[in-house]
């Protein structure tokens, strides 16, 4: 929330509801001394519970559901409209890395897209790829994934141009498809869906802005708030503000710079800090959530998302009001009021949209803005984000990844990471300092325990995620969760950030000594590391196929 010059004190009775789960105790630097030629750290940290629902009803929650927040994408962010003005096209739609269904599409448009794409394997002649009204048909068939249309006019047709709404649902961020039928490079594909797996080509900051008022995107773009001295954190030089124009968000938005392609930013703090988006498959192997981990349970971090980043709107009820407060004092109360006053002269009206239900205490983990959406829909997606099964590593050289895997476990790595794929991540937050030598950080302000002060290192973006929201909410530290070591071959970017731009140079002691993630592989073992890394999935710890 940039909270530079925050002097507001945080309030005694904050907090006293939330979930705390000790910290494990682990000491990750001693750890990387000791543990030499292990398969993993010796203490893999806490487990947290887990309860599942019925895997084939979690799918349509997956793909379809909403909760309401139609409402909030199509009359708030009005995010259809603005596609259809800009005359927005499949193609177009591809090139933004969206994905498409092609079990959605009927029998003709499939059989005619197949022609014209067997005559132009590009589609960029596509008559089809280059119709902004197919966009319109595709979007009423449901094969726009991640982005399901509802019967809001109670009608009984799917109709986006004559009153039905399209909502956001995991799939957008989390589902690709196999590209049976046409996959651009560096953009979306037309095939069978494939969830769980990260879209790592969604351009959401371009996405977003293509929206016909991405001003009521407000709470999670970086902002400059008067109760902060006008700073900012985030890759923006300045920050947006309450009077910032359409065009100034757009701008941010599309900026590359600012909101890279395969992006998200989650956190609805104020701070621009998007994180590189992560896959959902075999969420048994995972937890705690976010990659702040923040959150213990599954079931509690998708009604996070459900309440608050796919309708932000919730965040002006009295819940999200004193969870802002909780959060950032001044700063966010400010964010609050300041959302109020753009929702009412971008004239949005009805809200919040989301369906959920009073319950609990805000700032309890389960309900976070004192709203829980249906639980037995909750359930059933943890189910199905438990069963759906990790890709298979890439096909690798069998001698060179038992090669890497022998210096995976001689040199650190597996201080915090396990050889086998197929065991639960090490639970474990790695300390901020521990996965970061260079941070620095200074306090912006002190907040009521568990929840740490708020800090920044000022030269350094890597840390910015964490500056308000951190596993301190749960009464851990401020540090890194750690990922799942799956499906790395299709990964073009990695830590967060998205600041290390390959295995390689992820594993090269040129990034210095006070990089994030700074350890390092000699020249001559680096590419068998990088073999086995590639090649891991959770039925062989290394690639033999």
């Amino acid at each position: 929330m940039k909270l530079n010059k925050l002097t507001t004190t945080v309030e005694a009775w904050i907090f006293l509801g939330m979930l705390f789960v000790p910290v494990a105790s682990i000491a990750v630097n001693s750890t990387l001394a000791a543990e030499v030629a292990a398969d993993g750290p010796a203490n893999q940290g806490m487990r947290f519970p887990r309860q599942d629902g019925n895997a084939a009803a979690g799918r349509d929650v997956f793909r379809f559901e909403t909760f309401g927040n139609e409402g909030f994408w199509t009359d708030a962010v009005r995010l259809p409209q603005g596609m259809m003005a800009a005359g927005v096209t499949p193609l177009k739609a591809l090139q933004l890395g969206v994905q498409f269904d092609i079990d959605a599409m009927d029998d003709a448009i499939r059989g005619a897209l197949t022609g014209q794409l067997r005559a132009d394997p590009t589609g960029r002649t596509s008559a089809l790829l280059n119709d902004p009204k197919m966009l319109l048909v595709l979007i009423n068939a449901n094969a726009v994934i991640g982005m399901p249309i509802k019967d809001s006019n109670h009608d009984g047709k799917m109709d986006v141009a004559h009153g039905d709404k399209v909502g956001v649902s995991c799939a957008l961020c989390h589902t690709v498809t196999d590209g049976s039928m046409f996959s651009m490079p560096g953009g979306g594909s037309i095939g069978h869906r494939l969830d769980g797996q990260a879209n790592h080509n969604l351009d959401l900051g371009a996405i977003f802005a293509s929206a016909a008022n991405s001003r009521a995107l407000y709470p999670t773009l970086q902002l400059s708030l008067k109760a902060n001295g006008g700073k900012s954190l985030g890759r923006a030089p300045t920050g947006l503000t309450a009077d910032s124009t359409e065009a100034e968000v757009d701008a941010y938005l599309s900026n590359k710079h600012f909101y890279p392609v395969g992006m998200f930013d989650d956190s609805f703090d104020g701070n621009g800090d998007p994180m590189h988006n992560t896959p959902l498959f075999r969420q048994d192997l995972a937890a705690p959530y976010g990659s702040e981990g923040s959150i213990a349970r599954l079931d509690n971090f998708s009604n996070l998302v459900y309440t608050t980043l796919f309708d932000q709107t919730e965040l002006t009820t009295s819940g999200g009001r004193a969870f802002l407060h909780t959060l950032g004092g001044a700063a966010g109360d400010e964010i609050v009021e300041n959302y109020v006053k753009i929702l009412k002269e971008t004239n949005v009206e009805g809200y919040p949209y989301v369906k959920a239900a009073l319950q609990g205490t805000p700032g309890d983990e389960a309900t976070p803005i004192g709203l829980r959406v249906d639980n037995t829909k909750l359930l059933n997606l943890n189910a199905y984000l438990v069963a759906l099964p990790a890709p298979r590593g890439a096909r690798v050289d069998a001698r060179s990844a038992a090669r890497g895997r022998e210096v995976f476990r001689t040199t650190g790595c597996t201080s915090c990471h396990n050889v086998d794929q197929s065991k639960h991540v090490p639970s474990f937050v790695v300390p901020m300092k521990t996965i970061f030598p260079g941070d620095n950080p200074v306090v912006l302000t002190q907040r009521m325990p568990p929840l740490n002060p708020i800090m920044n290192t000022p030269d350094s973006i890597f840390d910015d995620k964490m500056a308000v929201v951190n596993a301190s909410a749960r009464g851990d530290i401020r540090g890194i969760a750690m990922p799942l070591l799956l499906d790395l071959a299709r990964k073009p970017v990695f830590l967060h950030d998205n600041s290390v731009g390959s295995l390689d140079e992820l594993l090269d002691a040129k990034r210095g000594a006070n990089a994030p993630h700074p350890f390092y592989v000699p020249a001559g073992a680096r590419a068998d590391v990088v073999t086995f890394l590639r090649g891991l999935d959770t039925e062989e710890s290394a690639g033999s196929r």
